[in-house]
């Protein structure tokens, strides 16, 4: 989604979340579908650390192009 994200805020000034999160919301792809946004202005604690054990437990795939760097599916281990 991020490809059509970027192609609807091109050549816009993000001046503010406010905008930033508007334009995202009215993102659609060539198919129809649609993204909804909406501003998270909660504070969440910092400096949290996932044990090797609970990542470990995420059922990542890697992906044929570049899976050990960074492309990967999480799937859902049920």
């Amino acid at each position: 989604m991020f490809n059509y994200i970027t192609e609807n805020w091109r050549g816009r000034p993000l001046i503010s979340r406010e905008v930033i999160v508007n334009l995202i919301g009215h993102t659609t792809t060539d198919t129809g579908l649609s993204i909804q946004a909406e501003l998270d202005e909660n504070t969440y604690p910092s400096g949290i650390k996932v044990s090797d054990e609970d990542l470990r437990r995420v059922n990542l795939t890697p992906a044929k192009f570049h899976g050990k760097d960074w492309n990967y599916a999480i799937k859902s281990s049920q």
